[in-house]
């Protein structure tokens, strides 16, 4: 859970969603119980809920246990799409954490994933929230489905398109913390210029967060950022930084023939990050990042109250500087 002192003002909220998550996912089988508490207590930054409640904080109708079930629905939403992806990734730790498929086998994983999804929907009817937060809700699982199959649909491809990298991570990342946003400023009862605002800054800070992710694979050791670095190397995903380099490396073709190899060892995958490193891959993708949170900070509404103001602010740095 975030514990950062610049989400203080909604702390006590952040400890209301840790409640409302193991009460969601608790069952009657035993084992989906077991399952649900793993995944919702194995860590996570929270932003989305977080985001969430801010939003809806800015409003002038703010109600906290209004906003509960949709802040815990979309870590719900969030949490499931992770245990698919690993899945599909055959990752063995998440968050430094073992994942649900390495403990107890991708059947179980699948299924509780879904068990998941079903229910962040059922908090939401239970809520009676207007129908648009379902159909934005639908549309998100849409989009990071079409990201995935995007993402997958490119591996060990060596893309050079720019401009197909970010609609993957708009898909991915930057639709889901738009809508939370979007959503939580409509709850608590902004304005529809307003909740535009937000979803626009909540759009610009999630590609730049897919960005930063994106480059502590590169930069990071596994260590740090509880995954094998280089992971996305491995699995012939290219980001930007790897895009870039490709682009202007004098390494470029020997860097192409790793990321496009199935097969590549350790060495060949120490190889590439030397190569991206060795460009200005890093920098290139770290300035596009920046470029990002500072049209998120334009975005904000101009009568937001200070101390919200101000955390928006802090949210935009904390994704530019995390180093986890």
């Amino acid at each position: 859970m975030l514990s950062n002192p610049m989400f203080d003002r909604i702390q006590g909220d952040l400890e209301l969603l840790e409640e409302g998550l193991q009460e969601a996912v608790t069952s009657s089988v035993d084992l989906v119980t077991e399952v649900g508490i793993h995944l919702v207590t194995s860590g996570g930054k929270r932003i989305r809920p977080a985001l969430c409640f801010l939003s809806a904080h800015s409003g002038p109708d703010f109600d906290v246990q209004r906003t509960l079930p949709l802040a815990v629905a979309l870590e719900l939403i969030h949490t499931a799409s992770l245990v698919h992806d690993d899945v599909i990734d055959a990752a063995d730790t998440r968050r430094g954490s073992i994942t649900a498929n390495a403990k107890w086998g991708n059947q179980v994983a699948i299924l509780s994933g879904d068990y998941i999804f079903a229910r962040a929907f059922r908090l939401i009817a239970d809520a009676n929230y207007p129908n648009h937060v379902s159909r934005r809700l639908a549309d998100l699982i849409g989009n990071l489905s079409e990201g995935e199959i995007i993402q997958d649909h490119a591996v060990y491809q060596a893309s050079r398109g720019y401009e197909d990298y970010y609609t993957r991570i708009q898909k991915k990342t930057a639709d889901f913390l738009e809508i939370c946003c979007e959503l939580g400023a409509n709850v608590g009862g902004m304005s529809d210029e307003e909740t535009r605002q937000l979803g626009l800054y909540g759009h610009c800070i999630g590609m730049a967060f897919q960005i930063t992710d994106d480059l502590l694979d590169i930069e990071q050791t596994s260590e740090r950022i509880g995954k094998p670095a280089g992971n996305d190397i491995r699995q012939g995903i290219v980001t930007l930084p790897v895009i870039r380099a490709l682009e202007v490396s004098p390494d470029a073709a020997e860097l192409e023939s790793i990321v496009t190899n199935r097969d590549m060892t350790d060495e060949m995958v120490k190889r590439a990050l030397a190569i991206v490193k060795a460009s200005d891959g890093v920098d290139f993708a770290k300035d596009k990042a920046d470029d990002f949170l500072a049209r998120a900070k334009k975005a904000l509404p101009d009568n937001l109250p200070p101390e919200i103001r101000e955390t928006y602010m802090d949210i935009a740095d904390f994704i530019g500087d995390r180093d986890f």
